[in-house]
Order: structure tokens, then sequence, then C-alpha cells
């Protein structure tokens, strides 16, 4: 584990905000080809084939990974996890350097 070294509050109009999410899916392969479009659809990824489930792989801002679980709700969801929201302030303002520690 890495120690946390600087804490900041981002204002949202110059930050980028994203989040992960692993998504695992059960699919026959007559379903298959249903969650591939919708996984198209968001730019998701498939990142685990099974033979009755697929992981899949999204980023984006909450309200994508939201509505995306949200079109997923037709097939049955094994398990969800969630990173959270992760960010950074856009440009170099106010970028903290820490040498070669990190």
């Amino acid at each position: 584990l890495v120690d946390v070294r600087d804490i900041k509050e981002l204002e949202p109009e110059i930050s980028v905000y994203r989040e992960l999410a692993l998504i695992k899916v059960k699919a026959t392969p007559q379903e298959r080809p249903s969650v591939i479009a919708v996984t198209n659809t968001f730019r998701a990824n498939i990142i685990d084939v099974a033979p009755e489930s697929l992981i899949i792989e999204i980023t984006g801002n909450q309200s994508k990974i939201d509505a995306f679980i949200r079109l997923l709700e037709g097939f049955e969801i094994l398990e969800i996890a969630r990173t959270g929201i992760a960010g950074l302030g856009r440009g170099t303002e106010n970028v903290v350097y820490f040498g070669d520690e990190c």
C-alpha cells in the first residue's frame, strides 16, 4: 500500500472524474449477443468469458455506470465491484511532486 501524501478538494468544472466497475453477468449462449450489444453501446469491455457468465469492465462517470447497470437488469447480475470516484484536476496547476517516491 502507498501512503496518502496529499488530499485536495477538486472543483467539478476544472476536474475529471471517473469510476470503474466490474460486473459479472449470467449469460447463456443465447443471451450473449444481447449482453455484448449493450456492452458495445456503452464502450465497455468483456474481460472474461466463462461457460455460464461474462465479466464486463466499464469506466465513466457515476450516471453512465448506473445507466449501464439498469440496462443489464433484464439479465441476472451475479456480482458487482465498483471503485468509487477517482479524480484529478485538469492541467498542471496545483500538481504536487513527490520525486521518485511514487
